[in-house]
Parts: structure tokens; C-alpha cells; sequence
């Protein structure tokens, strides 16, 4: 195996707490391929089923759900070192209730099921860290869909404007994406998210300045 692909490996959650001398050991005849996407190549639609252990080598993808409305619903992001779909790879049901698409080019790296078991079983640390991802997923579901669920639009925009400020460590946020894909992302329309954010600039809570928002008083953000 390239030492350019275990140093990456090291930054992976599966393999965390590992040197490259400890994965070289555990995937040590272990069969397995590289497999790229272009921005928007779908890695699966919803329905598909899930049939490999894949782990993000470079690049991002996002994950997507949507309603019988066409209403689109951005879940999550998968990065590098990320694996795609834990819950689903070992799962009853196999079949993924998500879209998944590449938004930039991205390498993956393909196991077998079997071979990711197999990995498992020969070192207890990987066992450990897969076992650790899968409950972590179902951590960050229990609160995304509260925060889908239960709050309302204003809410959800508050709550996202004071997070942004904790991340940026300022009271200027900087929006790296669309609008579009952040209302997306609170499952709602993007003209929604743009009376929020009027109604707050209106009140004198924020000031919108094209990407950038200043928070003026940041205990109204509630």
C-alpha cells in the first residue's frame, strides 16, 4: 500500500489511534480499489442499496433527503476520512433513504463488507472506532431532527446565526454558501430563510452586508 494513502488513512475515523505501520498490518491482503466522482456525480439515489464499505479518501459529498413535495432537505456533508453510510453497510435493510452526490471531485476507497468485518474482527481498535462512528451518527440524528422538527423557521435561523458566530469566533459571519443550500439545509425555502433574516434586520438585530452578517445584539438571537 502507497504511503501517501496510509498517511490519509491516519486522519480517518476508522482507523483512529492507528499508525501507518498498524493499518499496513490490518489491511494486509485485503482487497480493495479506488473509485472517483466529479462535482455532481451521484453516489447513490434514494432506494439504492447499499453494497460496499467506502471510505472518503479526498474530497466532500452531501447528503440529501426529499419529499413527496420536492422539498429538499440537505442532512449532512461526508468528508475526507469520513465512511459513507456506516449504519447501512452491516444494516437489516440495505437500502439507503438518501440521495448522496459528490460536490467536488472525490476519491473513494472500496471494501467488501466482508472485508471491513474482517478488519474488525483482526483489531479491536478499528471494531472500537467503527462502532464509535455509528453511534456518533445517531447522536447528530437525534438532534437534527429536533432541529427540523421541532423549531420554527425564525428559530432555526437564530440558532444557525449564533452557531456561525461561536465556529467564526466573531460577530461578522461570513457566508461560505447559497443561500439556497443553507435554507436547504433547515428544510425550508430560500425565500423563508430571506424574511427571517429581513425581519431580524428590521428589528435591529443584524445587519446584512451582501456574504457578510454583522450581529448587533446577539441575546436577541432566540
Amino acid at each position: 500500500m502507497e504511503q501517501k494513502l496510509l498517511n490519509t488513512l491516519t486522519a480517518c475515523s476508522l482507523f483512529n489511534g492507528l499508525n501507518c505501520d498498524d493499518i499496513s498490518s490490518a489491511l494486509y491482503g485485503v482487497s480493495y480499489r479506488m473509485v472517483d466522482y466529479y462535482r455532481y456525480d451521484p453516489y447513490c439515489l434514494k432506494g439504492d442499496t447499499c453494497r460496499h464499505a467506502d471510505i472518503v479518501i479526498s474530497g466532500s459529498m452531501t447528503v440529501r433527503m426529499t419529499g413527496t413535495s420536492g422539498q429538499q432537505v440537505t442532512v449532512t456533508s461526508i468528508n475526507s476520512g469520513d465512511i459513507i453510510a456506516p449504519c447501512y453497510i452491516f444494516a437489516s435493510d440495505h437500502h439507503l433513504p438518501v440521495t448522496i452526490e459528490a460536490t467536488s471531485y472525490t476519491r473513494v476507497m472500496r471494501l467488501s463488507p466482508e472485508s471491513l468485518w474482517h478488519i474488525m474482527e483482526s483489531n479491536p481498535t478499528i471494531c472500537r472506532n467503527f462502532i464509535r462512528a455509528i453511534s456518533d451518527i445517531g447522536s447528530f440524528l437525534a438532534s437534527r431532527i429536533a432541529f427540523l422538527s421541532l423549531l420554527t423557521v425564525r428559530e432555526k435561523v437564530a440558532y444557525y446565526l449564533r452557531s456561525e458566530a461561536a465556529a467564526q469566533h466573531s460577530n461578522v459571519i461570513r457566508l461560505n454558501e447559497s443561500r439556497k443550500i443553507i435554507a436547504d439545509s433547515f428544510g425550508i425555502h430560500k425565500y423563508s430563510l430571506l424574511r427571517s433574516l429581513a425581519e431580524f434586520v428590521k428589528e435591529g438585530v443584524i445587519k446584512v452586508n451582501g456574504r457578510d452578517i454583522v450581529i448587533l445584539d446577539i441575546n436577541r438571537l432566540k
